[in-house]
């Protein structure tokens, strides 16, 4: 993108995030909400979005973070998201091979006065124990062109084996260590396994985890065994932040009239849905273009109070309605995921990426897993899927995942 592209673009784009439309024809009461709650406040648009304190000891961050994992991304794009109010941008290692941290750097190295104002994050895998992250930081800081990082994330944990970690000796003396450096700000993981739950008790039980990042849709069985675990890591004061809330929404319809008498669009009322629990600070969103940063920005600046119980369940019955390719965060798979090896919500989310994102890395984040954990040949498919609370068909997933990456 040229410079007078990206100024051209990003007026645009900045004009259209003031202009939610806001509809106020009567509604039945079971609906009703007022439009305080939905309008966009007239506010200049490159100020700060909302922000919320991130766990007992954060600092408070846009309600709204950007994900880092986009073919989209560059610093240009960055620029927007900025102009746009968004001061939360999350990486990683692994994302567009290696280049989505080198993209931040760059655009760090552009407007260097700009990192005391967001909030940076990025994650690694440590195969050997949560003490190799001491090697891995400063890795992590020369991609992202930082002296340090606000969190830094064992990425994606998950299983059995792991299970000790975040309480761990080995846990413990590598916080220490990385914020005494003064290189990490905050120490935690991001989850996306059927295991979520445990890990958040151990999380919560250990005392030792600043931040976890987990995947999360706000449809879970209340009481259940999810809901528990987050209050039990919100009452220890650990910061969570949500992340792959908008990947059940690819069939969903984007307007219903429910939600056009808010002035929102389904995905932004999953959004409204998600901040409407008061345990979550923040929504990761891997953002693929400018009109979904309009819309997601727009979203987080017109929140302002929980949606009602009714709009959440014609969302969630919206959402079991259309075709998903990964799990949606509901703990249905936890016994399973403790019973077996087999990788199967890694498996369905590389899926979720080849297909929804076009991401052909995904190929190699499938032959990276273990040939074991990808044999499903004594896994029994058809009974986690009707094990499954939002009836996820994992065997056609997996024939799915044979196919594109065999």
């Amino acid at each position: 993108m040229s410079q007078n592209q990206s100024a051209t673009s990003r007026r645009s784009f900045i004009k259209s995030t003031l202009t939610l439309p806001v509809a106020l024809a009567a509604a039945p009461a079971l609906f009703t909400q007022s439009a305080a709650a939905v309008e966009a406040p007239a506010a200049d648009a490159s100020t700060p979005l909302p922000r919320r304190k991130l766990g007992k000891n954060g600092p408070e961050v846009t309600i709204l973070s950007m994900g880092g994992m986009m073919t989209a991304l560059s610093p240009d794009y960055i620029d927007i998201a900025w102009s746009m109010g968004i001061r939360y941008f999350d990486t990683a290692h692994s994302y567009l091979n290696g280049k989505s941290e080198t993209i931040f750097g760059a655009w760090l190295a552009k407007y260097p006065e700009r990192r005391k104002e967001i909030f940076l994050v990025s994650k690694d895998n440590p195969r050997q124990g949560p003490e190799q992250m001491l090697e891995l930081i400063d890795k992590r800081l020369e991609a992202c062109g930082t002296t340090y990082l606000d969190a830094f994330y064992i990425h994606g944990i998950g299983g059995p084996n792991r299970l000790g970690w975040p309480k761990s000796d080995a846990f413990k003396t590598t916080a220490e260590a990385l914020k005494k450096s003064g290189k990490v700000k905050m120490f935690g993981f991001s989850c996306h396994d059927g295991m979520l739950p445990d890990y958040l008790n151990a999380a919560a039980e250990g005392g030792l985890v600043d931040i976890v990042m987990l995947a999360y849709n706000p449809f879970y069985p209340k009481g259940g065994p999810l809901d528990l675990a987050l209050d039990a890591a919100h009452k220890a004061g650990i910061g969570l932040v949500a992340m792959k809330t908008m990947r059940t929404l690819k069939d969903v319809p984007k307007r219903l009239p429910e939600f056009d008498k808010l002035g929102l669009t389904t995905h932004q009322a999953v959004l409204h849905s998600a901040w409407s629990d008061p345990r979550i600070s923040a929504v990761c969103n891997m953002i693929d273009n400018v009109d979904q940063m309009t819309a997601s920005t727009a979203a987080a600046r017109s929140y302002k109070t929980p949606l009602k119980f009714a709009h959440r369940e014609l969302l969630k019955e919206t959402m079991l309605a259309g075709r998903r390719t990964m799990c949606t965060g509901c703990p249905s798979c936890e016994a399973f995921a403790k019973q077996t090896d087999f990788a199967f919500h890694d498996i369905s989310r590389f899926v979720t990426y080849y297909e929804q994102d076009g991401n052909t890395e995904a190929r190699e984040y499938y032959h990276a897993l273990p040939a074991e954990v990808r044999d499903t040949a004594k896994v029994d498919l058809a009974a986690l899927r009707d094990g499954c609370h939002f009836k996820t068909d994992y065997p056609e997933i997996m024939r799915r995942a044979e196919r594109y990456f065999a």
